[in-house]
């Protein structure tokens, strides 16, 4: 049976605090909290800021055996290098985030916007990356990227198009692994507007669809404002289930 995870991108949000979290609840355990209500999330702090890799063990250790995270790539990688590194560099991210040992599930690049698609860098790159055996997908915000080509290309190197959802970057219904994944910005104002029950009914359907077939989904909702949410991730699961 295919694989159904859906959570939040990040978890720490000050806001959520009496609305999420419980307003007495320490922030460090509010992974833990967490935990408690999702099997997944995407940790988007590694993007800003490299964790060491005893930072990633505590993440593995506050939650249970059957939880998954998602991380983000830092953006020395993916917006200042542009995928263009060493073994350095390689060793530097993959290394720290394998202390969330089996529990890491997906790698995800984001990449900059209006960064045109580059086969040749791109393919550079997951193959200095295929030794570590890991998931990856990617989230490009350039059109070029969506072409029946580039697409094509997606799927030669088993790298899963991230389907995004929000009217500000382009995005295309394609499947180019075997997995899906899909980020939730929100549908009308980024990051901080609410979907509604229809509209999440519809990514239930689609996702149906998808476990049919046998592709595991991860979905993150990354419209955190005010605490949309964990209200529509539960929804959605809910819903998809």
């Amino acid at each position: 049976m295919s694989e159904l995870r859906i959570g939040t991108s990040g978890y720490v949000y000050p806001h959520w605090k009496g609305r999420f979290y419980p307003r007495e609840l320490p922030q460090r355990d509010w992974l833990g909290y967490y935990a408690q209500h999702f099997d997944t999330v995407e940790l988007n702090n590694p993007f800003y800021r490299q964790p060491e890799r005893a930072t990633f063990e505590k993440w593995r250790a506050a939650v249970p055996d059957d939880f998954r995270f998602a991380v983000k790539l830092n953006r020395f990688i993916t917006h200042i290098k542009r995928l263009n590194v060493g073994a350095d560099s390689i060793e530097r991210s993959y290394g720290t985030m394998a202390g969330l040992g089996p529990k890491l599930a997906v790698v995800l690049a984001q990449l900059p916007p209006k960064w045109k698609f580059a086969p040749d860098r791109l393919e550079a790159y997951v193959t200095q990356v295929a030794p570590r055996r890991r998931r990856h997908a990617i989230e490009p915000r350039d059109a070029s990227w969506l072409t029946p080509d580039a697409l094509a290309f997606l799927r030669e190197l088993r790298v899963a198009l991230c389907l995004i959802d929000t009217p500000k970057w382009p995005s295309v219904d394609a499947v180019t692994a075997g997995f899906v994944y899909i980020r939730f910005h929100g549908p009308e104002r980024l990051y901080a507007s609410n979907y509604t029950d229809d509209m999440l009914r519809a990514w239930a359907d689609r996702i149906r669809g998808w476990r049919a077939q046998g592709l595991d989904v991860y979905g993150y909702f990354n419209n955190d404002v005010p605490d949309y949410a964990p209200r529509n991730a539960a929804r959605l699961r809910e819903l998809a289930s």
